[in-house]
């Protein structure tokens, strides 16, 4: 049966995909350490994955990398949450899913690994998985608890909202996820409101390393951040986990102390441009 590998840096990330034929189906999981619906989704992945057969030539491979520890190849296939699930051959992108829907996991799995001949020693939906400690029987109703600090997406497994308390402790977990943690709308890459394209400008021109988080992609933290926070605008900055403000606030901390983000910066080279790890973010 297949098994999941974990790739811990991209000299063996690329030593995997040189390794595989070009018609193997890669199924490549993208995680956090601190995102417990990820720890969720490396059961769901561990289960598919034994119920293919090693074949030869391989006709599928499973791997999953913290999509912090190597950055480069979270870029190179766009990740800006997790759990985010990456399915390609031929270096091809096939499909993507982000989130932990068990569900959409293993029909994207399945089609795209039935449409290379691959099968299957047993029926994935008769694999008992282990949830929070409950035992869930049918792969199709595996889902996160309400009380998970999620990442963006949403949960789509389900409608479930969850509760105050719940949501609480989640911001809790996400404000702290960083040193410097920015709440926006869209991604720095593709900015969608002129404010946070100016603050993430503004990070950039000071170096600062930083994670960020795309509100757009949840409601429950988009409106639940503006009670936790009492602020009603995004974007949102956070520093040690306490909140400075938006745009304007940040350009006044600025204003009033030029080295107001000096411990979390990435010191400039004096020989030009930011290297590319100087520029790079935190993704949650």
């Amino acid at each position: 049966m297949s098994t999941l590998i974990e790739i811990k840096t991209e000299e063996d990330w690329n030593k995997h995909t040189t390794s595989i034929p070009a018609s193997t189906l890669q199924v490549i999981s993208f995680h956090a350490p601190w995102a417990a619906p990820c720890t969720q989704m490396r059961t769901v992945l561990e289960l598919l994955a034994s119920s293919y057969p090693v074949t030869s030539p391989l006709s599928t491979s499973w791997v999953s990398m913290n999509a912090e520890e190597v950055m480069d190849v979270s870029d190179a296939f766009d990740v800006t949450a997790v759990p985010y699930l990456v399915l390609t051959r031929n270096n091809q992108v096939l499909e993507t899913v982000s989130g932990s829907d068990a569900t959409k996991v293993r029909t994207a799995v399945e089609k795209h690994a039935k449409a290379s001949g691959a099968g299957t020693t047993s029926n994935t939906n008769n694999v008992a998985a282990t949830n929070g400690g409950t035992v869930a029987k049918n792969l199709s109703t595996y889902a996160p608890t309400p009380s998970d600090p999620a990442t963006a997406p949403a949960y789509s497994s389900s409608d479930v909202k969850e509760d105050k308390e719940a949501l609480h402790e989640r911001l809790e977990t996400l404000v702290k996820a960083a040193p410097v943690m920015l709440f926006m709308k869209g991604t720095p890459t593709t900015p969608q409101c002129g404010f946070s394209r100016q603050l993430v400008a503004l990070l950039r021109e000071n170096s600062v390393k930083y994670g960020f988080f795309n509100i757009l992609a949840d409601d429950d933290v988009r409106q639940g951040l503006k009670e936790f926070s009492d602020w009603p605008t995004f974007p949102q900055l956070y520093v040690d986990g306490e909140l400075v403000g938006g745009l304007d606030i940040v350009k006044e901390e600025m204003s009033n102390d030029p080295e107001f983000f000096k411990a979390f910066s990435v010191a400039k080279t004096s020989s030009g441009p930011e290297t590319a790890s100087q520029q790079k973010t935190t993704t949650v």
